[in-house]
């Protein structure tokens, strides 16, 4: 089962910036430039986000929004609204109904926007930064083409690191797995049926189900961020993690299409310049918190599986052999997929 890590990593009951009692510096000051900007009729974005206000990412936020402000001379203002409860589902029917304009979403909610993005994890298709930063960089011109169609504007891409397959037992090859019941998000459905076409069992458990599927034996396996998994503590009842990267997860902060054309002309680029500066930022903080995390888990007990290279290409083969199967299923985008298989097959052998 993936959770979302944004989901995670938020608050039960978080509130907005504005909202909340304690904002942060930076929060401040956007009030504050907000509040100014509102009085002399400035043009006012609002971002819905699930993350902690208090978090890295929630202060990079909070930067965007103060540097809109500056570059803007006060003409535009990014609200930004931290911890905000709700699935990203409910997160994207805000914006189309033009209650927030912007939003941060994992690959699973853009998805909804743009089904063709999902290619992108297909399980073992991108193996690891370097190929996903080859691929990135081909299609993301397409994907924004594609999400611009559907009404909304993409303003940075963000790679939040990598699914990793936990269990209460060793897994070292597709076959053991297949013997475990792999828990899966009813909400997930592409990832659901990618694996079911693969051969693997799966229960629907809800995030609140998982750890107590866990305890009762019902799950045996999940895939999820080791962030996710470390901050919620479930490597303690699946304390079993698999060395292979299954499938990379990324995000995006996007934009509806109200909201993007109402920001005069001039600023578009620059404001935009500045939210993909600070999506590197994101990157660079995923990665050193999912070293992290996994550090953590490993000293406190977690069994880290370290597959031989002939068991990492059992895998390989398992898989290559059936994505064939999932594409013709309409599982994933087929034209994504060829594209994608085509830039991965011209890096590895310009490697």
């Amino acid at each position: 089962m993936q959770i979302s890590l944004f989901q995670r990593l938020s608050p039960a009951h978080g509130r907005g910036t504005v909202e909340s009692g304690r904002p942060g510096i930076l929060g401040i000051l956007a009030f504050i430039f907000l509040t100014a900007a509102n009085l002399a009729g400035a043009v006012e974005i609002k971002l819905a986000s699930s993350l902690p206000a208090n978090s890295d990412w929630g202060i990079i936020l909070d930067r965007i929004a103060a540097e809109w402000y500056q570059v803007s001379n006060g003409e535009v203002t990014l609200s930004v609204f931290h911890g905000r409860p709700g699935s990203e589902e409910q997160f994207l029917q805000w914006l189309r109904q033009n209650r927030y304009q912007a939003a941060v979403f994992t690959s699973q909610a853009l998805n909804n926007v743009a089904p063709e993005i999902m290619a992108l994890s297909i399980p073992l298709l991108i193996r690891d930064n370097d190929e996903f930063d080859a691929v990135l960089g081909e299609v993301r011109p397409l994907l924004d083409s594609t999400i611009e169609e559907k009404g909304f504007k993409n303003l940075a891409w963000v790679k939040a690191g990598w699914i990793k397959i936990f269990s209460r037992s060793r897994i070292s090859v597709p076959d053991d797995l297949r013997k475990l019941n792999l828990a899966t998000s009813p909400s997930d459905k592409k990832s659901s049926d990618a694996f079911r076409a693969m051969g693997f069992k799966l229960v629907g458990a809800s995030l609140s189900d998982v750890p107590a599927f866990l305890n009762s034996g019902r799950v045996d396996a999940i895939y999820q961020s080791p962030i996710a998994v470390q901050m919620s503590s479930l490597y303690k009842r699946a304390n079993h993690m698999l060395s292979l990267n299954l499938a990379p997860f990324m995000g995006g902060i996007l934009m509806n299409r109200q909201g993007w054309e109402s920001i005069p002309q001039r600023y578009r680029e620059p404001l935009q310049a500045i939210v993909r500066r600070a999506g590197m930022e994101f990157e660079e903080s995923f990665q050193r918190r999912e070293a992290e995390a996994v550090d953590i888990m490993r000293q406190d007990g977690i069994i880290y599986n370290e597959i031989s290279p002939r068991e990492t290409q059992i895998w390989l083969d398992d898989i290559d052999a059936r994505i064939p199967g999932l594409v013709d299923r309409n599982v994933f985008d087929k034209t994504m997929y060829q594209r994608i298989l085509g830039i991965l097959q011209r890096y590895r052998e310009s490697r």
